[in-house]
């Protein structure tokens, strides 16, 4: 506290101020920068205005995403260069074996045409493009059964769309369209609940790092670190581990084949190239598609985990770039913190390592109405305590 020397009388007294309040602050930033709260006349020419900052700030982005546009279209093109170059020789020459077949079977019998032999091959191809399979024995089990209709339903929900099997009816597809309207949203809010879940101990892990290494490394490298263990997890359960059982279990399909599949499903391309359980007499079908589906629900969570947690990166997270909006995250502290140090922020330890405030308000009496309670005899002219001879 701040003590005014009033005199020095015989008893050597001090008397506080006067002040009603005296309001004392700790911070060592305030006593430092005490002087520049000083009014400044020439500050409002300085100081840029907010929507001047945030004019400059939409148009970076808007040249940014003026930039990126035929950056993705030139990734397109790329894209289609590779595919033909490395998948097109391998169509020709099963263009030409398919061709030398058709030969050589127009060769062994004679008493069929070359039209005969087309419309009965259009027929087969239409057929397998709406899930039907003019193989004999192709399949123990109908398309439509209580199994295939439940992974079908998955499908839809998922929005993963294998497209080996789709409705032939109006009334199967009128249905499917009011099925997938009410079940992805359905689907979003599951898989939502469960990231939310999964999250606690993610956290719990992220922070038993920051206690462990907090004073080592930066907080950046510390996220970049966690997002990578909790990618690392959810690579073996959902994309290692499965691979080697779909291998083990699906005839034909090797680990390339099984790593393929776990892929184009967990990121919901569904191409449809490779379906499980569709094998000839395959074994407890029902159940083994159920499994699937609940396989590609946990995989889908533990995927939007890991999209979360690299959105929470600001410097990881290249599409805040290309944003307008100049405060994309103004409800998470962690996040503002990150962003606004560029990754350098002090490094998390187990302790608060912002300035610590402390505001004590010291109320003067008024010396001619002391408190009754209170004595007003000077500490040095006090008399010392009275200790009763039993003590």
């Amino acid at each position: 506290m701040l003590f005014a020397r009033k005199g020095c009388c015989a008893t050597g007294s001090y008397e506080t101020l006067n002040e009603d309040a005296i309001e004392i602050s700790c911070s060592a930033e305030e006593l430092i920068q005490g002087s520049a709260k000083q009014p400044d006349p020439n500050f409002r020419s300085r100081a840029p205005s907010g929507s001047s900052t945030k004019w400059g700030f939409c148009r970076r982005a808007d040249l940014l995403f003026t930039v990126y546009i035929p950056l993705y279209w030139c990734y397109l093109f790329l894209g289609a260069l590779l595919f033909s170059r490395i998948e097109g020789p391998i169509e020709q020459r099963f263009i030409q074996s398919i061709r030398d077949l058709r030969a050589d079977f127009l060769k062994s019998h004679p008493c069929i045409t070359d039209a005969d032999l087309e419309e009965l091959i259009t027929e087969i191809i239409s057929a397998n493009n709406r899930g039907v399979s003019a193989i004999k024995n192709a399949t123990s089990e109908p398309n439509w059964s209580f199994g295939q209709s439940f992974f079908f339903s998955s499908t839809i929900v998922t929005t993963i769309g294998y497209g080996h099997v789709h409705p032939l009816s109006e009334g199967g597809k009128i249905f499917c369209i009011i099925y997938a309207v009410i079940g992805i949203p359905m689907t979003f809010i599951l898989l939502t609940a469960l990231v939310e879940r999964l999250l606690i101990p993610a956290t719990w892990l992220l922070y038993w790092l920051n206690s462990k290494l907090g004073h080592l490394y930066q907080p950046f490298n510390i996220r970049v670190f966690h997002l990578g263990i909790v990618g690392i997890i959810s690579l073996l359960l959902f994309m290692v581990f499965p691979s080697l059982i779909f291998a083990k279990l699906e005839p034909g399909w090797d680990f390339l084949d099984s790593l393929y599949y776990c892929f184009i499903s967990l990121t919901t391309i569904g191409l449809g190239d490779y379906i499980p359980g569709d094998a000839r007499d395959q074994p407890m079908r029902p159940l083994y598609k159920v499994c699937i589906t609940a396989y590609l629900l946990l995989g889908l969570t533990f995927v939007m985990l890991l999209l979360h947690l690299y959105n929470d990166i600001p410097q990881l997270n290249l599409g805040l770039f290309l944003l307008r909006s100049s405060d994309p995250a103004p409800n998470d502290p962690e996040r503002m913190r990150l962003s606004s140090t560029g990754g350098v922020a002090p490094k998390y330890t187990s302790h608060n390592d912002q300035p610590v405030r402390q505001n004590v308000k010291v109320v003067s009496r008024p010396v001619d109405s002391p408190s009754p309670e209170e004595d007003t005899t000077p500490v040095h002219a006090q008399m010392p305590p009275i200790i009763p001879a039993n003590q």
